[in-house]
């Protein structure tokens, strides 16, 4: 006679609770894990599973950050949602791009790594992150809304700031570093004032240009058939913290984040000099790393027709990385005795350029749809194609 007996109902709920606890904080635990190893890797002169540790536990840890700031957005209005979604995706990568710029002692080209990333994240954030999320959206609904005051809002401060950048560019041509240098002191200067006079606009006298002109479909439809999906996230660990505990395990995460990045820049430098990678093409990889948990929440966000919210991460972050990254990775350089300039090179201004032209032709009218998505894809793949190729 079999004397096993089938599993309780207890037993079962017990083994439902494990899994899927395991699987809400699979991010922390595989940061945990890697970074862990990362830095054991590092000790043990192993650079190549040292930088990709380093890297995956980054990924992961970057994705926590996001998920808390998404969850501080859902209790923010715009504009301070976006705000809060897009600092969190810049804080980390200004880590980054600075543990590279500390490497310029030892390896002169960080410093063209680091201006390769810094126009490399606004490239991704403008085409990856807003192609991705337009495309997906675009999947579901035929068009999508969003207020068209953003986009135009956004586009004509980015074509300001990426025309700003051109003038150390021309200045670098006089083969006069000291006035190259003075220049970019200068522009980063009139980037910083000129981001108080938009944090003023957007939060101040104008905030309505940065909100949804409609609620969201889906939203309303959620708000209707019940609570049943916030039940179940209310067990997440971060969704029942107050929003003063949640801003303190984002700080300590963008610390663990910049502890992790100084092995990922000490390990990397060296490895790309010896694989003979592009400056062009390592600025991209970081910038990847860095953005890839915005494009997670975007893509969460076009699913939930929340278009909008699309829209003022990837121009919002697009924003910050120039008007407040370059002015402050130009000021912890100068603390670490390195000078910064801001003399990019014509592909990578000329390419900036021409993505702030596609995404105002793609979003001035208020309405996306998944070809504008696909336009922007293509346009970063010939990107980066030639990212990689150009030296």
């Amino acid at each position: 006679m079999d004397s096993s007996h089938p599993p309780s109902s207890s037993d079962n709920r017990f083994r439902h609770n494990i899994f899927h606890t395991l699987y809400e904080y699979s991010d922390i635990i595989l940061g945990s894990i890697f970074g862990v190893l990362a830095w054991y890797f590092h000790v043990g002169s192993h650079p190549y599973l040292s930088v990709l540790s380093a890297a995956i536990a980054i990924g992961a840890f970057s994705l926590t950050v996001s998920e808390i700031a998404e969850i501080l957005a859902e209790r923010l209005e715009e504009p301070y949602a976006s705000f809060v979604l897009t600092f969190s995706a810049v804080a980390v990568e200004i880590i980054l791009l600075f543990m590279i710029v500390r490497e310029a002692v030892h390896t002169p080209t960080a410093l063209e790594t680091v201006k390769g990333g810094i126009i490399s994240a606004v490239i991704v954030d403008m085409n990856v992150l807003l192609g991705l999320a337009v495309f997906i959206g675009g999947l579901s609904y035929k068009e999508q809304e969003h207020n068209e005051d953003t986009s135009s809002t956004y586009t004509t401060i980015l074509l300001v700031a990426s025309s700003a950048l051109l003038v150390p560019s021309i200045l670098n041509y006089t083969n006069d570093s000291h006035t190259l240098f003075e220049a970019s002191v200068m522009i980063a200067l009139m980037l910083l004032l000129f981001y108080v006079a938009i944090f003023i606009f957007q939060t101040r006298t104008h905030s309505h240009f940065f909100k949804a002109t409609a609620k969201s479909r889906l939203f309303r439809i959620k708000k209707r058939l019940g609570e049943e999906e916030d039940e179940e996230e209310e067990n997440y660990l971060f969704d029942r913290l107050g929003n003063v505990w949640n801003f303190l395990a984002i700080f300590t995460l963008i610390f663990v984040i910049g502890m992790l990045a100084e092995l990922f820049a000490a390990d990397g430098m060296p490895i790309a000099k010896e694989m003979g990678i592009s400056t062009g093409l390592a600025g991209l990889i970081i910038a990847i790393i860095a953005v890839a948990p915005e494009i997670m929440t975007a893509i969460k966000a076009a699913r939930d027709d929340e278009i909008q919210r699309v829209i003022n991460i990837a121009m919002g972050a697009s924003t910050v990385s120039i008007m407040l990254t370059v002015p402050i990775l130009m000021g912890l350089a100068y603390l670490n005795g390195i000078h910064l300039t801001l003399n990019f090179n014509a592909f990578q201004i000329g390419a900036l350029i021409l993505t702030i032209i596609l995404a105002w032709k793609t979003t001035d009218d208020g309405e996306t749809n998944y070809f504008e998505g696909i336009s922007h894809l293509m346009f970063f793949v010939g990107y980066a194609i030639i990212a990689t190729l150009y030296h």
